[in-house]
């Protein structure tokens, strides 16, 4: 097995270095740009008096941002060539998220509103998987440039890992459907056109099939966003989503009727592994950054990387990183090679362990930093908050432990590579 990475990728690292010092870095220092990563971010970026939502200032930012990168070529390189993407693979997109992250706060890449300048697009994904011709028409060219976005309806106040006992109901009248029931932590509605509402069709709570995916535009009659929830970390778009006799048409189906889990399931290994990449990349800047403050801070006449108080921490973290590296470009890799479902196992250890792992670098960086690392003054905390609540959503890291117990005592079955 070759552990280079492919010369196409390192060529594009060094691109995508190149226009993020040319176009993102200055950008980022125009004007007072900086408050939205300094000490003031969260402040900066919050609308207080507008429900903890996103400032529009921040979101005009970031559209600027993804608009340059676009120009450029960048936001759509994970998308289909034919919709101007590049095609890229698996491999590609764990490695340059690595990259982006590890690379510090920054307009490049922030995770805490899932924006990169490499556009990691799930609605357009989904859309292109599984929308009708007429709903392509309506939505992909919008979704490609970001123009368009959908909220992602499936958790409920009362039911979040186990989306089987959904208690959102839609029945059949006349030529459309009547939904009913209320969705949590649906991010983005603030600005999302419509919900991706989930709801059971047919048979009972636990069933794995009878749920069906509907694309409800907002504002339809009876769709109310009840509330916006303050989380860890500010500002905050996760909205409660209360739907009363909401009527949509039979066109408003999206992928068959009945198996809307397949649209969750077909896009969380591939999700799941970027976003352990992320993870990586924020835990190795964590890192790198101790590091170089442990050489140059003194204290007792000598520097601080002098203490194995110091040192070992940092050895042991780093060790997990150089491991958690080679597993994330393996699964990845033979995902690529043999289809992204023959990995499930590894991609749910990459997730849980990564997501962990950034929250540990995160913290020892803080206790290396001492009280300047205690504060916003350093993006320790902010990372940390952060990427805390990966360990929760998209499958917490106890769902991502269960799903590989039970390939590993042979519950589950994970496909067989194509052509085995």
């Amino acid at each position: 097995m070759d552990f280079e990475l492919p010369d196409h990728l390192r060529e594009y690292l060094t691109e995508l270095d190149e226009f993020i010092e040319r176009e993102i870095v200055p950008l980022e220092q125009s004007g007072d740009n900086i408050r939205f990563f300094d000490h003031r971010r969260e402040d900066a970026r919050t609308d207080w008096h507008r429900a903890g939502l996103p400032n529009a200032e921040w979101e005009d930012l970031l559209a600027e941002a993804r608009r340059r990168a676009d120009a450029a070529g960048h936001l759509r390189y994970a998308y289909p060539a034919e919709y101007g993407g590049r095609d890229g693979s698996n491999l590609d997109m764990a490695v340059i998220r690595e990259h982006l992250a590890r690379r510090g706060l920054g307009l490049h890449c922030d995770l805490q509103t899932e924006h990169a300048i490499v556009a990691n697009n799930v609605g357009l994904l989904l859309m292109h998987e599984y929308g009708s011709p007429a709903q392509k028409s309506e939505w992909i060219t919008d979704l490609a440039s970001g123009d368009k976005f959908f909220g992602f309806g499936i958790t409920e106040p009362a039911h979040g890992s186990d989306a089987t006992f959904m208690e959102t109901t839609a029945v059949r009248d006349g030529d459309g459907w009547i939904l009913n029931g209320e969705k949590t932590f649906n991010t983005g509605m603030h600005r999302a056109d419509a919900d991706l509402v989930f709801a059971r069709t047919s048979g009972k709570p636990g069933d794995g099939v009878g749920i069906t995916a509907f694309l409800v535009p907002v504002g339809t009659p009876g769709f109310t966003i009840a509330e916006f929830l303050w989380t860890f970390n500010m500002p905050t778009d996760h909205a409660h989503v209360v739907l009363r006799d909401v009527r949509v048409p039979a066109t408003a189906v999206f992928g068959k009727e009945g198996r809307g889990l397949a649209v969750v399931q077909h896009f969380f290994n591939e999700n799941r592994l970027r976003q352990a990449a992320s993870s990586l990349g924020a835990a190795q800047f964590c890192i790198d950054r101790s590091v170089c403050y442990a050489k140059h801070r003194t204290t007792f006449g000598t520097p601080l990387a002098a203490n194995q108080a110091i040192q070992f921490p940092l050895v042991e973290l780093a060790t997990q990183c150089e491991m958690l590296r080679a597993l994330i470009h393996k699964t990845a890799w033979s995902m690529d090679r043999y289809g992204p479902f023959t990995q499930s196992a590894q991609v749910s250890m990459c997730n849980y362990w990564s997501n962990r792992l950034c929250c540990e670098a995160a913290d020892r960086a803080m206790q290396i930093h001492g009280g300047l690392g205690y504060s916003r003054h350093t993006p320790f905390e902010h990372l940390y908050r952060h990427h805390r609540r990966y360990r929760i959503t998209e499958g917490s890291e106890e769902i991502q432990i269960r799903r590989v117990a039970g390939y590993l005592f042979g519950y589950m079955r994970q496909p067989a590579p194509k052509g085995m």
